[in-house]
């Protein structure tokens, strides 16, 4: 038989993970003009979309109106999306290897970098995948508890936008939590919350800080909070006035120095809330009987090393009060068995996208990465479809070249069967629309964008509402 592609033999993909790089894995498979191809999207949730739905702060809507056009690739002929299905439980590599032509992993990096240091399991340290995870209603941390109602001061730890948003969202009113998608639970404990203080720690300075431009001025327009900073832990190095200065320095990094020290020249105006930005400071220790109660605090300065600037600690300590820490140093892989991971990386093993065997193996044929299993937790959303297209593109080069898989059944029907064998409940797009209608209709009546589900059993029970006895979960 001829190479698959072709209406006869269509290149049947199997694509592992529905956030951001497989909707745009998926699109650039279907439009092809020389390929024909059938896409089938895979997500252990019943709902699409990723970090765009469960990682996105809940007062970025616009951020979320980028899911109309993964909805137009979901309209497009050739796809299917199969939610509440996962890898390991439901199926595994092998049962994929035995019905599509080709595997492409693009699962994200779910679980959080350690800091690696004393004290970081205490009760009232978390995670802050763990908590954005909480008010955005995502089902694995429905049930997490950050008291508080109990804590004055919170520590976030990290310099990049996901270590903001948690710091707005502590400081964010009743009012105005309640125009957004927040989750019910979180809206409810953060309404109560006696927290007053919010100090964000930086190991470097402002020029080397990974937030952007619009989330670092959003703190200083909250309604409850005044941003403090500290005139002498802005004013820059010499190396890093210099690159400020130099055309080596993007805007951003410029225009983050800027809005910093024009909060460092602010007076505070009495506001309930107080949002610390310290920088050059790390973690040192977390302190605490059976819960949290104070951070050791690591005063850094910056040397030159391997061409850029590090952070160095100079041995000065400073240990301050607090009740809560929630740590948002960046994220790692998981590895998937039978999918070779490189631990160092904390990535699938590959090379420009497609998987190889070993470090400098040979490619495996038919599996492919895409997404930040496939270069680790950087960019944004739009990254991502760079990021895809450039494996998208490998893989099309290998139908051309016959260097893919050939599955024992690929037949569209098959995986539907081996899914119903092994009583998989799975959701098709029309279920997930089912849920997603009645989520907007939740929150239509309290003038909020939708009212989130956050158990999967609701999930569920949603997408077969209308379905037909004996469908799949939404069956189409």
């Amino acid at each position: 038989m001829s190479n698959p592609g072709t209406p006869e033999n269509p290149l049947r993909v199997a694509i592992i993970g529905a956030g951001p790089s497989g909707f745009y894995a998926a699109d650039q498979i279907i439009k092809d003009p020389e390929t024909h191809a059938q896409v089938d999207l895979f997500d252990r949730l019943p709902t699409p979309y990723g970090l765009v739905r469960g990682g996105v702060a809940p007062d970025h809507p616009k951020i979320k109106s980028v899911t109309r056009v993964y909805e137009r690739t979901a309209a497009k002929e050739g796809f299917r999306f199969f939610g509440n299905v996962e890898v390991g439980r439901d199926l595994n590599v092998e049962d994929f290897e035995k019905h599509y032509h080709a595997i492409i992993y693009t699962f994200g990096a779910e679980a959080d970098r350690e800091l690696g240091i004393p004290g970081e399991d205490l009760p009232g340290s978390f995670a802050a995948t763990a908590f954005v995870g909480w008010y955005n209603a995502h089902p694995d941390y429905a049930d997490r508890d950050f008291k508080l109602d109990q804590a004055k001061r919170a520590v976030v730890i990290g310099n990049g936008n996901v270590a903001l948003d948690v710091a707005r969202m502590l400081a964010l009113d009743d009012a105005e939590l309640r125009r957004t998608d927040t989750a019910d639970h979180a809206i409810e404990l953060l309404d109560r919350s006696t927290i007053e203080e919010i100090v964000v720690l930086g190991r470097r300075g402002p020029a080397q800080a990974a937030f952007t431009n619009p989330e670092v001025k959003e703190l200083g327009e909250l309604e409850e909070a005044d941003v403090i900073v500290d005139p002498a832990e802005v004013e820059l190095d010499p190396a890093s006035q210099a690159w400020i200065e130099s055309d080596e320095a993007d805007k951003t990094a410029r225009v983050n120095v800027e809005i910093v020290k024009e909060y460092a020249s602010r007076a505070p105006s009495g506001k309930p809330k107080r949002i610390v930005l310290r920088f050059l400071a790390s973690p040192v220790e977390i302190k605490g009987g059976d819960k949290v109660e104070s951070i050791v605090i690591g005063r850094n300065e910056l040397v030159e090393q391997d061409g850029g600037l590090r952070a160095r600690d100079t041995g000065e300590r400073e240990e301050l009060d607090c009740d809560l820490i929630l740590r948002s140093v960046g994220y790692t892989g998981i590895p998937l068995r039978g999918v070779p991971f490189d631990e160092r990386r904390g990535t699938i093993l590959n090379e420009h996208g497609r998987v190889l065997e070993s470090h400098g193996g040979d490619h495996r044929t038919g599996h492919y990465t895409a997404g930040w299993i496939k270069r680790g937790p950087s960019g944004v959303i739009g990254t991502n479809k760079k990021c895809a297209t450039e494996t998208v593109q490998h893989l099309l080069e290998d139908v051309n070249n016959g260097r893919l898989l050939e599955p024992e059944s690929p037949e569209p029907d098959a995986i539907e069967a081996l899914l119903a064998e092994r009583g998989s409940n799975f959701v098709t797009f029309s279920g997930w629309q089912k849920i997603d209608a009645e989520e907007v209709g939740r929150g239509e009546p309290h003038g909020r964008p939708r009212v989130k589900f956050v158990r999967i059993d609701e999930m569920l029970d949603t997408a077969v509402r209308e379905a037909e006895a004996g469908a799949p979960a939404g069956g189409e």
